[in-house]
């Protein structure tokens, strides 16, 4: 036991530091949202070069994603919540379309790999990656490791590539750090002084939500449940004081970290074919997603990167964060991202049962495994 520790010790240190490497070698090269991609990109190719040498606690991700709910929920306020309101029969039709699409690229890519419709299935559904694994673990003829990495390739690839095309002529986004600086030095800048005494208020109340989320098994409970208790402060009445960017850029790197170390393809059999099959599909639904976003934003008053951004089958702390960065509207990337989440998590697992009873089964060879 008193080994264990210095080496755990030992690990996150270096997982720290080559983490804040990351996050600064992003930011001299000007790279979008540094602090979240940096790490990411850091860990994961440190992680395959060298295994079982760095480490970061659960608490530590679940920390970071209370300060992203806190700041989702301020942007809940009650003229967001109408427009929300207002957005629901879009958010239906959004929903609906990209679950179609997604089954449509599992059928592409169960015929091309022979994989198993099942399989495909599962890795492409656009829902958090805890609840498609348990779903996955529930029925029969599922490939859990295929599943697992599509999914988290597809959690990467939507990280890195969403910022690029959010920043991209594509949709007119540009990233002028010299820009982004003038606009950040007329602004009025959050300070830690005015965080005190209403954040401890907030405090208390993000970490009881996170608690309680994770209690009743609300989907991603440590975000959701302080983003629910923020707004419902405000809508009380109570004044919900910014962060300092400093705030925001740890609980990215936090974030990063975490995403960075889940994805491990050495451990995957086929790495090139299933690999090539992973950014395949992940390159076709960030493409659908895309142009649902520019259909959105024709249908409706919103910004092609704010479309993009509450389309991307992405986890909604990381589209949070992004759209935090480039002053998209947070209130309806949030709220199309939670009611995905919530359609994904009540309607879809149902639907996915009958589907894969219908199905023939997976012919995924666990003979050859075992």
């Amino acid at each position: 036991m008193s080994e264990r520790k210095p080496l755990r010790l030992g690990s996150l240190v270096a997982t720290i530091v080559l983490a804040v490497a990351g996050g600064l070698l992003f930011k001299l090269l000007h790279i979008p949202i540094p602090w979240l991609l940096g790490p990411m990109i850091a860990m994961l190719i440190a992680n395959n070069a060298i295994e079982n040498r760095f480490y970061w606690p659960q608490q530590l991700r679940n920390t970071a994603l209370i300060i992203v709910g806190y700041t989702i929920g301020l942007s809940l306020t009650a003229a967001a919540l109408k427009e929300i309101a207002h957005q629901l029969p879009y958010m239906l039709v959004m929903a609906v379309l990209l679950l179609a699409y997604c089954a449509g690229i599992a059928y592409v890519v169960s015929k091309f790999s022979g994989m198993g419709y099942k399989t495909a299935l599962m890795g492409s559904i656009p829902g958090g990656l805890s609840q498609v694994i348990l779903l996955a673990e529930e029925t029969e003829g599922i490939n859990i490791t295929a599943v697992t990495f599509t999914q988290v390739t597809r959690l990467m690839m939507i990280v890195i590539c969403v910022p690029l095309i959010v920043f991209s002529p594509i949709l007119g986004q540009t990233h002028d750090a010299a820009a982004t600086a003038a606009a950040a030095a007329s602004a009025v800048q959050p300070t830690w002084g005015g965080l005190f005494p209403n954040i401890l208020i907030f405090a208390v109340a993000g970490v009881a939500c996170a608690l309680l989320g994770n209690r009743i098994k609300l989907p991603t409970a440590y975000m959701l449940g302080p983003a629910i208790g923020t707004a419902a402060l405000q809508l009380a009445g109570v004044h919900g004081p910014a962060l300092p960017g400093t705030v925001i850029e740890v609980a990215q790197l936090m974030i990063g970290i975490y995403v960075g170390l889940m994805l491990r393809p050495r451990q995957l059999p086929n790495k090139l074919k299933n690999l090539s099959l992973a950014l395949g599909s992940s390159v076709l639904l960030i493409a659908g997603a895309l142009g649902m976003a520019l259909l959105l934003s024709a249908l409706q008053p919103v910004t092609e990167a704010t479309g993009l951004l509450s389309l991307a089958p992405g986890g909604m702390d990381q589209m949070g964060i992004i759209a935090h960065e480039i002053h998209a509207d947070l209130s309806i990337v949030a709220g199309y991202q939670l009611f995905r989440m919530f359609f994904i998590f009540f309607v879809v697992p149902p639907l996915l049962r009958m589907v894969l009873r219908i199905q023939p089964g997976d012919r995924v060879k666990r003979r050859g495994a075992a």
